[in-house]
């Protein structure tokens, strides 16, 4: 585990001291990697945790992910596009079948015990996958899943998955900006003097922006899963492989 800390950056706007309400703890993108996520939550923290998104795909063990904060109660979990595609795939497995599997969903499949589908795979083949799905993860799974919010806020701190229109209140945005993203998001800061901390854009090392602060450090390809520590006026980063 490595652990960095920056002291507050400025952005254009002149941000004002971030200011959650309480001490919190925002965990980036997981994608199937279960050994990194408990790593994380493992950790000792006295705050409030949350985490952005994208729990499947791509890594191996989306399943485990999956289960595993369904059953803590304790978390606070938004919803990623990736679960935004799984769930299509679940609702019209042909028309958003082929997307889904092209962008990791193989490995879901495949961490829930199907097999036999692919992105040329034909109607039926991807209905019977989405019917093998449906009972592999459970109605109680699937609640949860379809439960996931897609924005959630603490003092002047708003987290998301992928981005916010800076234009518009974070209440007010709508599911698929946050969730996939907005082209301003990352060349316009806000005008409100909220800081949103965010995944799904790849970086290096955790970032801090013009009032944005970027969590996702490509767990499934680079090995590192990193956080954000958020006190009032402070941040500070953890980076676990």
């Amino acid at each position: 585990m490595f652990k960095s800390f920056f002291k507050q950056q400025r952005s254009r706007t002149q941000m004002p001291p971030i200011a959650p309400r309480q001490n919190l703890r925002i965990i980036g993108d997981i994608h199937g990697r279960a050994d990194l996520m408990d790593k994380a939550l493992n950790a000792a923290s006295n705050a409030q945790t949350i985490l952005v998104g994208d729990y499947v795909d791509r890594g191996e063990n989306s399943a485990a992910v999956l289960r595993h904060l369904c059953d803590r109660a304790d978390l606070i979990c938004l919803m990623g596009n990736h679960e935004d595609m799984l769930l299509r795939f679940l609702d019209d497995p042909t028309q958003h079948g082929a997307r889904w599997l092209r962008y990791g969903g193989l490995q879901t499949l495949a961490s829930f015990g199907v097999a036999g589908a692919s992105e040329t795979s034909s109607t039926k083949s991807l209905e019977i996958a989405r019917d093998q799905l449906e009972t592999a993860m459970g109605v109680e799974l699937l609640q949860w899943l379809r439960s996931l919010p897609s924005v959630w806020q603490s003092g002047n701190v708003g987290v998301v998955h992928a981005g916010a229109d800076p234009a518009t209140a974070l209440q007010d945005q709508d599911l698929q900006t946050l969730r996939w993203g907005h082209p301003d998001f990352a060349t316009t800061d806000r005008i409100d003097g909220t800081w949103v901390v965010h995944g799904h854009t790849i970086v290096e090392q955790p970032l801090i922006r013009g009032g944005t602060i970027n969590v996702d450090t490509g767990a499934y390809a680079t090995g590192r899963l990193s956080q954000a520590l958020i006190t009032q006026g402070g941040v500070s980063f953890e980076t676990f492989i």
